[in-house]
């Protein structure tokens, strides 16, 4: 304890990293408060059926989630980051079967530039769509025509639109300051905050569930709270895993010969893809519950209505960890260029041991990655459906299950992990003991 005090201080006393700290708790803080601050026209105190739709899990549970409880709030951040999310997404994608964007991927900052520029209108083409689509849907979720105080006309409609989508954009711009002059990256911290912010909620109604119903006690608690320890280690163990590829350097000496270097190495990551599966995944599973609407009220219909509709199904499960593990390769693949590995470790004269260097490392670092991705992608498929596990055979309340794996604690896990090791940077830069190792100062003379 003594030791993590004063690993405290070090950063208290770098100046610049204490004012990039700063920053970033101040624009969370910012945030947050939006996420509170309920649409004009909509009455807040009739908005109970909405919040307690979203309290019981599920796909609501899990927007509800990204948004730090701001989709439950009709808030004007109800929309959160994720539009800009889905539009990096897509631009991404695109940028495999587009020249121009390819060609804007090579031209350094510039071409950068031009992407997020790209990215951001994209994101407000995406808000207009969602934001009507939100509106509407209010009722459907339970909300009462009578806490729309002006109405659903156009009067309502036109101001509401705007309103989400520049809440959207001010939290991309907020993400983007973070990453600029703040510490972590922006985005990942916004979505972060905001799962956070659902995590004690939910833990006093399993909480609650247990104790005052009599439904395990206090051991039945403490049972959740260790194996919730433990898939947050399974889940850094995933995050941080690598296989490092042994790579020496000729290096020409003052004779005019070869001599090897000391031996370096290529970190390849167990799950390279990062949560990128599991959100592609949940985007496809909208689509069998759409289907089985197709076929009616026909036999198959009202099966496949009933198998896709429930998140925490069996057939549900099976169907989203057969499609993470099928995304984790197609992700790897557009990820991990290990054909432009090949040609930068030709040019700069490295070569991997007993590996001629070309075509063949191309194709030893391919069967290396495919080798790897596939524990990974079972690994990241269990992970994801942990969450149904936990309800079936414990009988957790849904909410506190989305923590139990998914997208929510892979996103913690990365999220935490990143800004940490960039807190340890600016620790390890002033001669400090970084966080990944406490202790006392090192004190190096200059």
């Amino acid at each position: 304890m003594k030791n993590f005090f004063e690993t405290i201080q070090n950063i208290w006393k770098i100046e610049e990293l204490r004012n990039r700290i700063l920053i970033t708790l101040g624009f969370l803080l910012v945030y947050r408060f939006g996420a509170q601050v309920v649409l004009p026209g909509i009455d807040a105190q009739q908005l109970s059926n909405l919040t307690s739709s979203t309290d019981g899990g599920g796909l609501l549970g899990i927007l509800n989630a990204f948004t730090g409880g701001a989709f439950a709030n009709a808030s004007v951040f109800a929309l959160g980051i994720m539009p800009y999310i889905s539009a990096s997404i897509v631009v991404q994608l695109m940028g495999i079967a587009i020249p121009y964007l390819q060609k804007l991927q090579k031209e350094g900052e510039s071409g950068r530039k031009k992407i997020t520029q790209i990215t951001r209108w994209l994101t407000i083409a995406i808000c207009v769509v969602q934001a009507p689509a939100y509106l509407y849907g209010l009722g459907a979720l339970g909300v009462p025509d009578s806490a729309f105080l002006l109405g659903k006309g156009l009067g309502f409609m036109i101001p509401a639109v705007i309103i989400l989508v520049t809440g959207t954009i001010f939290a991309m711009w907020l993400g983007e300051k973070i990453t600029d002059r703040g510490i972590g990256n922006g985005i990942s911290l916004l979505i972060m905050v905001g799962i956070i912010a659902v995590l004690p909620q939910s833990f006093i109604q399993e909480f609650a569930s247990r104790v005052t119903e009599n439904n395990g006690g206090l051991m039945m608690i403490l049972i959740e709270l260790i194996i919730w320890i433990v898939v947050i280690l399974a889940s850094v163990m995933l995050v941080m895993a690598v296989r490092q590829i042994p790579v020496q350097y000729a290096r020409r000496t003052a004779s005019g010969g070869y001599e090897r270097s000391a031996r370096q190495y290529i970190p390849l990551k167990l799950n390279a893809s990062g949560v990128m599966p599991i959100i592609f995944a949940q985007a496809i599973m909208f689509a069998p519950a759409y289907l089985g609407k197709a076929f009616g009220d026909s036999e198959v219909g009202q099966w496949i209505q009933a198998s896709f509709s429930d998140i925490f199904g069996l057939w549900y499960n099976i169907l989203f960890a057969a499609l993470i593990i099928i995304f984790t390769y197609f992700y790897t693949a557009i990820t991990v260029p290990t054909n432009k590995m090949a040609d930068d470790l030709k040019r700069s004269g490295g070569f991997i041991p007993g590996i001629r260097p070309g075509t063949e490392t191309s194709n030893y670092l391919d069967k290396i990655m495919s080798l790897i991705t596939f524990p990974g992608s079972l690994f990241l498929a269990l992970l994801a459906v942990f969450p149904a596990i936990v309800v079936k055979l414990m009988g957790i309340q849904q909410g506190w299950a989305l923590f139990y794996g998914g997208t929510s604690l892979l996103i913690m896990v990365g999220v935490a992990i990143d800004t940490m090791q960039q807190v340890n940077a600016y620790l390890l830069n002033r001669h400090y003991d970084g966080l990944m190792k406490t202790g006392k100062n090192r004190k190096v003379a200059v």
